[in-house]
């Protein structure tokens, strides 16, 4: 059996990372870690750090820049496949949200082509019937809704954190004790599914990532984006540019303070913000 970490970088999936160095859960044989290309410097910055620590390998892996795919698209030269699920204002002043493509397109696919790699199932092959992958995700109890059943019959989705009752907030209390105080959050500056809490403190510790999702929000209603959609995309439920909002962000719950990773309920795939 060939156990696979899924590696956001973040809180949860670091948790697992280390948990299977430390003996508290069976060791892994590798991590993968599917890079869109779009996140904070910060996390890249962890990931390196990480990587030194583990002594396991991890693989980073990517399909490309889904930020430059969406500026391209916003350019008009090409069609945005891999579209984050925007929120639109339509000509006829409803309003909707585009079918998120951007999990599939830039983790599941890639993690999965890498999988195969590594067990060594053709490609185009269905596999095996008999489970030969073991792919652990770092998914924690709070978020237990989250869990998917693999797509692929030789794959088995594994839930540590969730088995052993484990909380964000013990994720957290976990790292500050191995003298990993400060793990970032996993997810590209633009997402969507960013709460107003997570806003507003990229807006005042990581300006630069903020200025980064003003840009692509600014970019989305251009002239080469109406090429792709009907009506006015955003990257905020207020349907409002980036730019012209004030963030109230709300009270975090207690040891979760620098973390908002609620709002990544509504990403069903259970890939993105751990």
């Amino acid at each position: 059996m060939l156990r696979v970490l899924s590696l956001g970088a973040g809180v949860q999936s670091t948790t697992l990372a280390l948990m299977a160095v430390k003996g508290e859960i069976d060791p892994v044989d590798c991590a993968i870690f599917a890079d869109t290309q779009s996140e904070p410097k910060s996390v890249y910055v962890h990931l390196e750090r990480l990587r030194a620590a583990l002594p396991y390998p991890v693989y980073v892996i990517s399909k490309g820049s889904l930020h430059q795919e969406l500026i391209d698209a916003t350019e008009g030269r090409n069609g945005a496949w891999g579209r984050p699920p925007l929120y639109l204002r339509n000509p006829d002043g409803s309003k909707g949200m585009l079918r998120r493509q951007c999990t599939q397109d830039y983790k599941l696919d890639v993690i999965r082509r890498k999988v195969r790699e590594l067990a060594g199932v053709k490609r185009g092959s269905p596999g095996p019937r008999r489970v030969i992958v073991e792919q652990l995700i770092g998914i924690s109890i709070d978020e237990a809704t989250r869990q998917r059943e693999s797509r692929c019959r030789w794959i088995e989705n594994s839930y540590p954190l969730v088995r052993r009752g484990i909380t964000l907030a013990k994720c957290i209390t976990k790292l500050e004790g191995w003298g990993w105080p400060s793990v970032p959050k996993s997810a590209c500056t633009f997402c969507p599914y960013h709460s107003d809490a997570m806003w507003a403190e990229m807006k005042a510790n990581d300006p630069e990532s903020f200025a980064d999702a003003m840009d692509i929000d600014n970019r989305l209603r251009s002239r080469g984006m109406l090429t792709v959609l009907k009506g006015e995309a955003y990257l905020h439920a207020s349907r409002r540019p980036l730019a012209s909002l004030n963030f109230k962000p709300q009270l975090a719950r207690p040891n979760e303070q620098r973390f908002d990773f609620g709002i990544f309920g509504q990403e069903c795939e259970g890939m993105c913000g751990v």
